[in-house]
């Protein structure tokens, strides 16, 4: 469990840089949640097969289908954690820079992490875990 943690850290890195980056692209045309929500959906299914191959060691095509659409039932958790996170700030404080946009967003997409990590282990790839 260990090596997957590791592997699974790295790949999230990777997903967060790049949703972190296209939420910031995206912001100033279509606005914080829409943005989230495009940046999580985006890289969704980069990090579905990064974490099927590199994390869980599964490279056959069999059930790769199903895996991906299982992968968008995580990240929509990912995005009610984020989104529900950026809506709670601008309840708060409704003239929320994108910086403290960014460090929400980044703060509780640790907690959505360690969810999509208990869910992609427990239940879409609970296979590999029984080779």
């Amino acid at each position: 469990m260990a090596r997957q943690l590791l592997r699974f850290t790295g790949v999230g890195v990777v997903c967060t840089v790049t949703s972190l980056a296209l939420f910031a692209f995206l912001r100033p045309w279509i606005g914080p949640q829409p943005a989230n929500a495009a940046a999580l959906i985006l890289t969704s299914l980069m990090n579905t097969a990064l974490n099927r191959r590199l994390t869980f060691k599964i490279t056959e095509r069999h059930r790769m289908k199903r895996d991906h659409l299982n992968g968008l039932i995580v990240i929509a958790v990912a995005l009610l954690i984020t989104g529900g996170s950026l809506g709670i700030l601008h309840w708060i404080n409704p003239d929320a820079t994108v910086a403290a946009e960014l460090w929400t967003t980044t703060l509780s997409g640790f907690l959505a992490t360690a969810v999509r990590f208990t869910m992609l282990r427990h239940w879409i790839f609970r296979r590999a875990r029984h080779r």
